[in-house]
């Protein structure tokens, strides 16, 4: 098994609770107003040097210039990485576009071109926007979104305009062909070349079919879009079908399974209308959640972000604001989840003094002790936010970072699923989200007073499934796929057996020996199931059993062996 152990930290302590403070000046990050510019910036909390500390990028109003922060320890330094004075910059993203395990920069503007800079791998950077074939990305660009459209393995791009003067600065899908060009695929892929007033997207898995559909947030009309991706890499727009296509003042395109029913929900912010909460249903469609689980808001909502703040197993949400007192409208919100996914804003919990006007905002860990940090980029004349998570460590806790080789090297697009005492948590990776944001590339879960994790299982694009049996607690642990395939026998196999599709929903088909007989256990021994294969095309039905890991035991005179199932 070879999974990359990096750090441990902190046993049990005390009783859980919520606790943030301010501390972004004390970090050493001072002087860092996004200005003025329109509609606010982006930030990113993301370690673009791979040292295994998050660092923060900054992006900036016109005439200012980009600013890197580089995470010393638990300590901000300011570093010059010799990137161009851009004028009014929004996304800043860091993102392995080559699959040569480094990180390269790309940076959106409102008032100028586009810029892809790669890394040589000693965070030296070279523009290479024309050679790449991204010079006629439109101006007035907002957000910026990654993701795999094809299933190659390299990292497409979507980039959205937000001009509602103009006729031709439009929203643009670039494929990445995998020699350092793009080519721009807006047309070919099905999507209009329209100005449909977007400030953000993101990439999707919303119908769990293996393959990345797009959502994008409008500012008012037209309805917000969801490119559903046809496998071919061409999309139809399917926002009216799925009760996703609202017409509000959409800002953000947040995505998360706060409910842990395996799809992905998505948190829109928008004006004092209320934000929309869209919980995925399973079957296609939408339902917006935000007036029965308490976070509509009613405010002018930006950046919002998911995260178990203080570990304890389900997803809390900070959202972002740009009034800058609490006398009309709230200026940010902390929602708490109640473990049933209600929520509510706890009192005391250190936010008091988050007035600012705010924009971007995303999450990383400062000092690698496994609780998450917030970061808030803030307009003039307030200094961004470092929310140090200072809530009392009695939970445990477990962070997850991919590397992908067959699929591509970030692990964008993945789904991991951990188990909890038979209990399942699931994240997806994605590369540009929120509003203008970019999160850890760790993937954090809150396991609460449990000592022991089941496994964790990665599902990446190509296909391929790694499982890790019982990892350690409180620990950062890099995957790399296919260095822990799903291993489905448990001894040496003296039985020709073939046992698909494994892990199942339910229906596990059993090639093997006419008369073999078998019986299907819980990891504790209990027996499930029983019985003799008439055929050799058996069938093992676990349906109505909950998803978790199986045994099957088969016996065929003097051979026997046993496999794993895994039911999702």
């Amino acid at each position: 098994m070879r999974i990359l152990l990096l750090l441990l930290f902190l046993p049990v302590l005390s009783i859980s609770q919520i606790a943030f403070q301010e501390n972004a000046v004390a970090l050493g990050c001072d002087n860092t107003t996004y200005g003025d510019g329109g509609f606010g910036g982006g930030i990113s909390f993301y370690d673009f040097d791979n040292d295994g500390w998050d660092d923060i990028t900054l992006s900036s109003q016109e005439t200012y210039p980009i600013r890197f922060f580089k995470n010393n320890n638990g300590q901000f330094t300011e570093v010059d990485l010799g990137i161009d004075n851009i004028s009014e910059t929004k996304t800043v993203q860091w993102v392995d576009f080559d699959n040569d395990g480094d990180n390269d920069f790309f940076v959106t503007s409102r008032l100028e071109s586009n810029k892809l800079y790669e890394n040589d791998g000693n965070m030296q950077f070279t523009d290479i926007t024309e050679s790449a074939g991204l010079t006629m990305i439109a101006y007035k660009s907002f957000g910026a979104s990654w993701g795999d459209i094809n299933n190659d393995g390299y990292l497409d791009l979507f980039v959205a305009s937000r001009e509602p003067e103009s006729t031709v600065k439009y929203n643009h899908l670039y494929r990445n062909n995998g020699d350092g060009t793009f080519t721009n695929i807006t047309v070919a892929s099905g999507m209009p070349e329209q100005n449909f007033i977007s400030f953000c997207s993101a990439f999707i898995d919303y119908d769990k079919d293996g393959f990345q559909d797009i959502y994008v947030a409008n500012d008012r009309e037209p309805a917000n879009l969801m490119y559903q991706n046809n496998g071919d890499e061409t999309f139809t727009e399917v926002g009216a079908t799925t009760g996703s296509g609202i017409v509000i003042d959409a800002m953000s395109t947040t995505v998360a399974d706060y409910n842990y029913d395996g799809y992905l929900d998505i948190y829109v912010s928008n004006t004092h209308e209320g934000n929309q909460f869209l919980k995925n249903n399973g079957d296609g469609t939408f339902t917006n959640v935000a007036p029965s689980n308490g976070t509509t808001m009613n405010s002018s909502a930006w950046g919002s972000v998911f995260l178990d703040a203080e570990n304890d197993g389900d997803l809390d949400l900070y959202v972002s604001a740009e009034y800058d007192d609490f006398t009309t409208h709230l200026s940010s919100a902390f929602y708490e989840n109640d473990g049933n996914g209600m929520y509510s804003i706890p009192s005391e919990i250190g936010f008091e003094d988050d007035l600012a006007e705010s924009y971007g905002n995303a999450i990383g860990d400062v000092n690698n002790d496994g609780y998450p940090e917030i970061g808030v980029l803030n307009y003039f004349p307030s200094n961004m936010y470092i929310w140090e998570n200072n809530s009392a460590q009695d939970n445990n806790w477990l962070k997850v970072k991919l590397q992908g080789v067959e699929s591509n090297r970030m692990g964008i697009g993945s789904w991991i699923e951990i188990s909890v005492n038979g209990n399942l948590q699931y994240r997806y990776t994605l590369c540009g989200e929120g509003f203008l944001g970019q999160n850890s590339a760790y993937e954090f879960f809150g396991i609460g007073a449990a000592a022991e994790i089941d496994y964790i299982k990665v599902t990446w694009l190509s296909g391929t499934v790694d499982f890790i049996e019982n990892p350690p607690v409180n620990s950062a642990i890099q995957i790399e796929e296919g260095s822990n395939q799903l291993s489905i026998a448990t001894q040496e196999n003296t039985l020709e057996v073939s046992v698909y599709p494994n892990p199942s929903e339910g229906i596990f088909n059993i090639e093997v020996k006419e008369g073999t007989a078998y019986q299907v256990t819980d990891m504790v021994g209990k027996l499930l199931r029983k019985g003799t294969f008439q055929s050799s095309d058996g069938i093992v039905d676990l349906s109505e059993f909950s998803a978790g890991i199986y045994m099957l035991h088969l016996a065929s005179g003097s051979k026997a062996s046993t496999y794993k199932l895994l039911k999702q």
